[in-house]
């Protein structure tokens, strides 16, 4: 249980949540205001890269091409569905470990973020982050892409690394 009893736990996953949720809808206004129209901006040997994109699919624009009321259930209706189902692990898993919750609060700040995009920009979430070095480089996108992100590796990782100690059956 992350914290010592349930109130500490919930305190915890909520300033976690408002503080990512916040964070990724306030950079996203920040590049709506300062990247919009405006060339990329290059950092570090153009290691990061602002640039502002408006992105109509999932993950690298998957199902971007989808007719417009495809992608509204696909990524409005079904997420918000997802969304609602580990919010409610959350709520309901109790002896949930300390880990399994904080990569659960990732997810659903990632997701709760950009269905906020999807909502206000008529199905478009804003991405405006891309990194690399020379020709290699990433996609572009956002904070609460690097929430899903962090919360399916923590979910994910504990699970690959116990597996390889197991004997496996003849």
């Amino acid at each position: 249980m992350l914290g010592k009893g349930r109130w500490t736990r919930w305190l915890l996953l909520i300033v976690m949540a408002s503080s990512c949720i916040g964070c990724d809808q306030y950079t996203k206004h920040v590049a709506r205001l300062q990247l919009d129209g405006q060339p990329a901006r290059s950092y570090c040997a153009d290691t990061v890269r602002l640039v502002y994109a408006e992105n109509p699919g999932a993950f690298l624009g998957l199902g971007g091409q989808l007719s417009p009321q495809v992608r509204w259930f696909l990524l409005v209706f079904v997420n918000s569905l997802v969304a609602l189902a580990i919010a409610g692990a959350l709520f309901w898993q109790t002896k949930m470990g300390a880990i399994p919750a904080i990569a659960c609060t990732l997810l659903l700040c990632g997701a709760v973020g950009n269905l906020i995009d999807r909502v206000r920009f008529d199905g478009l979430v804003i991405d405006f982050l891309n990194l690399g070095v020379g020709s290699l480089r990433t996609g572009i996108f956002n904070v609460a892409d690097v929430a899903i992100t962090c919360g399916a590796l923590l979910l994910i990782l504990p699970r690959l690394g116990s597996g390889g100690d197991k004997p496996h059956p003849a």
